[in-house]
């Protein structure tokens, strides 16, 4: 008996109190997620105007970290940890004087406040304090640099030029409150988290209301951690912590076991991010570790290709003991932390050759493993971080040519690939057959329309690698386009923001890593949405945050440790250590 039957029979004289209460109980669910559909997208859009108001309200405001004085009063700021001194319009302090060349000298600043000059031109015309500068040389406060005959005093900032310079720059969190986003993130899960306990099995509602109130303690408790380091922003982690959500409920379609897993690997993936973070604060150990971790996810890819499980046609996981993992999602990070480098490093083209055979061998590794889609991620990786070193567009596209051909041997001799081109933009011919992926799944995002049917009511679950490869048909379905769509707004916001913050970052190293960071993860999202669309064929990635897969959700909270690392605002990223004035002075001077 539903509750209107209920209410009329009770007009009638015919039924009791308690058949009138176990109607409306009943109904309960079908009205509560009625009302949730229309709350939760405004829920998260406006978590994401929000978000991206944060980030890109204001101008970019530049850094000083010491300055060159010219003629006894003229100050040239230095802006940047890595500066390039020449007559180029690409450098870093600009000195138009034919007797500078277009890249002179490079001032190069460590974490520990050490500067270093280096001469680029080789023409001997570099000098400190009167002394000829052959490759690099420390250079202290105090010291005369001679450029081509200009000279001029590497002279620090004073405290109270420090201190005006940290008070007049932007803090984040004064025009939109990261407590209010996280407060609105907060309802969102618990919103959701209470559909899916309703519309799913009761004997889930435990491990449901356990992993959702475990993902709100651990938004808080990073939270608290960042502003016990006096840290102000939280934008980037807001948007990972949604994503998270949402894989939560993703994770859910497959049962209570894989929403256990995918909490654990939240967990894991933000003490990741938090340690990678850490590590990023001193560039001088991660000189020394780049070499060690390339080795590293070789012999990962190595071990993967010689004892892995071949799932789909792909090779691709290693099974250790009773847990297992994607190496090409962890790869990834250690790609990133190999291929981005200093801008000392750039200068030595043998650099970027070493990068190029590193490069080479991970994508090789993953074709003959059968895992094109990976293959093709980090050969986009290693296009970004390529073109941020070294700016030669023919090194560009002589490797786009060499990765066509190689994508031509593939379609050759791996038979199910050919098969997915050749359904590429003809699935619904295929419907029974090659195709039966894509239509069930357009077929699915077309019934949620733009609300969804409701979190845990929806069918594609049923279709295999639904909460994998089709997860934006999952969400759409459930959830509804404008959620799902707003998945795809989350990854592509914290990309462009990268983007934003390359001009003032303070090394290369933050720049090319942000850039490759942000590629991956929209390239890898793009590839996912559209290949579950049947606008790209599919290749069998995850969508970043979203699918389910331990995995792949450590692996991006982890490249998210490069997108802190590089922002540059006043007091935001724990990857970068506060002013010494400010540690001493505490909050007052935040």
């Amino acid at each position: 008996m539903n509750l209107g039957e209920s209410i009329l029979t009770a007009l009638t004289g015919y039924a009791s109190f308690q058949e009138i209460w176990d109607g409306f109980l009943a109904y309960v669910p079908s009205l509560f997620t009625a009302l949730v559909r229309i709350i939760l997208p405004v829920l998260a859009i406006w978590l994401l105007v929000r978000t991206a108001r944060s980030l890109f309200a204001g101008k970019n405001e530049p850094e000083i970290w010491a300055w060159l004085v010219m003629n006894g009063d003229m100050k040239v700021p230095v802006k940047h940890w890595e500066n390039v001194i020449g007559r180029g319009s690409s450098s870093d302090i600009l000195l138009t004087l034919p007797t500078v060349s277009r890249s002179h000298a490079a001032l190069i600043r460590d974490a520990a406040g050490n500067w270093t000059l280096t001469d680029l031109a080789g023409k001997h015309s570099l000098r400190l304090n009167g002394k000829t500068v052959e490759g690099s040389v420390p250079a202290r406060y105090g010291d005369v640099i001679s450029v081509g005959g200009v000279e001029a005093v590497l002279t620090a900032l004073s405290p109270e030029e420090a201190r005006e310079q940290s008070d007049s720059r932007t803090k984040p969190g004064k025009l939109v409150s990261p407590v209010k986003s996280l407060f609105i993130l907060c309802l969102f899960d618990l919103l959701l988290g209470t559909e899916l306990a309703l519309n799913t099995d009761h004997s889930q509602f435990p491990v449901i209301a356990l992993c959702f109130v475990w993902l709100l303690a651990l938004m808080f408790l990073v939270y608290l951690l960042f502003r016990g380091m006096r840290r102000r922003a939280y934008e980037i982690e807001t948007l990972a912590f949604f994503l998270s959500s949402l894989g939560l409920a993703v994770a859910a379609s497959a049962g209570a076991h894989a929403m256990v897993k995918q909490t654990v690997a939240v967990t894991i993936g933000v003490a990741g991010f938090l340690i990678l973070g850490l590590l990023l604060r001193n560039l001088q150990w991660v000189k020394a570790l780049r070499w060690p971790v390339a080795g590293l996810a070789l012999s990962l890819l190595l071990l993967t290709f010689l004892f892995g499980e071949t799932i789909y046609g792909a090779r691709n996981w290693l099974r250790i003991g009773s847990v297992s993992l994607q190496a090409s999602e962890l790869v990834k990070v250690a790609f990133i932390f190999a291929g981005a480098a200093t801008l000392d490093r750039l200068f030595a083209r043998r650099n970027l050759y070493s990068f190029i055979l590193y490069a080479a061998a991970i994508v090789g590794a993953l074709a003959l493993m059968g895992d094109f889609g990976s293959a093709s991620i980090f050969f986009v990786g290693f296009l970004m971080i390529a073109f941020l070193r070294s700016g030669d567009l023919a090194t560009i596209a002589l490797s786009c040519a060499g990765a066509g051909l190689a994508g031509f041997l593939a379609l050759t001799v791996k038979p199910y690939i050919a098969n997915r081109f050749q359904a590429w933009r003809h699935v619904w011919e295929y419907a029974y057959s090659t195709g039966y992926q894509q239509t069930r799944t357009m077929v699915a995002l077309a019934s949620g329309g733009f609300l969804g049917l409701g979190a845990g009511k929806g069918w594609l679950h049923h279709v295999a690698a639904a909460d994998t490869d089709l997860v934006f048909g999952l969400l759409s379905e459930e959830l509804g386009l404008l959620i799902a769509l707003s998945a795809v707004a989350s990854l592509i916001i914290a990309a462009l923001f990268a983007v934003k913050t390359a001009y003032n970052a303070r090394s290369t190293y933050y720049v090319i890593a942000a850039c490759a960071t942000g590629a991956i993860l929209v390239f890898q999202m793009m590839l996912n949405v559209c290949g579950s669309l049947d606008l790209l064929p599919l290749t069998g990635v995850t969508f970043p945050f979203v699918s389910n897969g331990g995995s792949s959700m450590i692996s991006a909270w982890m490249m998210l440790a490069y997108l802190k690392a590089a922002d540059t605002r006043q007091n935001a990223s724990f990857a970068i250590p506060l002013p010494k004035f400010t540690r001493k002075a505490g909050r007052k001077n935040e």
